[in-house]
């Protein structure tokens, strides 16, 4: 098979290496449950992933920042939806475990 011969969620599916390297839960009310850091094929850290429970239950919510306009914008987010869902996997996963 030759590189060309696969598409983007191919690619992904088989090099994602997802790992949680630091969960932080909170106690409370409030809807963000915990807060972690993503290592991906233990060669890059993405810092800020949030587990958030929602009107649907827990979804992981993407690192942010703030802009100049005083709006939230995602600084890091998966581009397809098998990398969503290894995300999903990974991190809530790691959630119910610690």
């Amino acid at each position: 098979m030759k590189e060309s011969d696969l598409n983007i969620e191919e690619v992904i599916e088989m090099d994602l290496d997802l790992r949680v390297t630091r969960i932080y839960k909170f106690d409370g009310e409030g809807a963000t449950k915990a807060i972690c850091d993503i290592s991906i094929a233990d060669q890059f850290l993405v810092k800020g992933f949030r587990v958030v429970n929602g009107k649907k239950g827990l979804f992981v919510g993407v690192p942010r920042e703030s802009g100049k306009d005083g709006k939230w914008y995602n600084s890091a987010f998966p581009l397809t939806a098998s990398a969503r869902q290894a995300l999903n996997r990974a991190v809530l996963s790691a959630y119910e475990d610690s």
